[in-house]
């Protein structure tokens, strides 16, 4: 079988699982990451990583209480990292060797000193090589049609496949500063986040012992959060979604 034809097969059942989106990386492209933190030193016999992706409704955001997003968040973490199970039992089945990467936690790397932590792959980045995507100025992954409230999985895989071109024709608005801007703990400069300045800010753990994403200004002021145009959907009178 034709590897072109392999990836589409790939990506075909990624969707039949739930994937709203999904792209392929050579492990290769991930030459550049960190030494510890490339797909090859999570499974040395990896050569591809699939990445797929979930989008979360984008009013969730706009909420004034914080636990309509964070309990959103929480439920999209787990489909992801349900649908990279099935995934990888499903290749399985067809002779392919595969290993699912849990898309937020557990991660190892943790400097206490700087708030700062890693996962064991950078799922921004991934999505970002699988071509999925850009990294915006607030360091989100955006996709193109379904903006920045995204939520990425992936795996890796043995096989050697062919990748999907990285996007081009798509970037940020030029000489957009929304997102800076909007950072009260102006931990954003364009290109990274400062861990130490957002996280004591945007994670709170309330008195019974919850974690929720108290700050999210990052993501719900980019003027890319819904995707290019803004699409949003309203009810008309025969209760059927039309296009806004």
């Amino acid at each position: 079988m034709e590897t072109e034809t392999i990836s589409e097969s790939i990506k075909a059942l990624a969707r039949e699982l739930g994937a709203e989106a999904s792209g392929i990386a050579p492990a290769a492209r991930f030459r550049d990451a960190p030494e510890g933190f490339r797909p090859t030193d999570i499974w040395q016999d990896c050569r591809s990583v699939v990445v797929f992706l979930k989008r979360m409704p984008g009013e969730i955001i706009l909420a004034q209480s914080p636990v309509p997003y964070t309990h959103a968040a929480y439920l999209i973490y787990a489909e992801l990292d349900r649908l990279g199970l099935a995934l990888c039992r499903a290749l399985e089945e067809r002779g392919l060797r595969a290993v699912p990467v849990p898309c937020d936690t557990p991660y190892l790397h943790w400097e206490p000193e700087r708030s700062h932590g890693r996962g064991i792959l950078s799922m921004r980045h991934a999505a970002w090589l699988a071509g999925l995507g850009i990294l915006g100025r607030n360091t989100l992954l955006i996709h193109p049609e379904k903006g920045n409230m995204v939520y990425i999985g992936a795996i890796l895989l043995a096989e050697e496949l062919e990748g999907d071109p990285l996007l081009e024709a798509f970037q940020c608005p030029p000489g957009c500063r929304i997102c800076l801007d909007a950072c009260t703990q102006a931990a954003l400069d364009g290109t990274t986040v400062d861990q130490s300045r957002c996280r004591p800010h945007s994670f709170i753990r309330t008195s019974r012992g919850f974690d929720l994403y108290k700050c999210s200004d990052c993501r719900r002021m980019c003027p890319l959060r819904l995707g290019r145009g803004g699409r949003r959907a309203r009810l008309g009178p025969s209760s059927a979604i039309h296009p806004g």
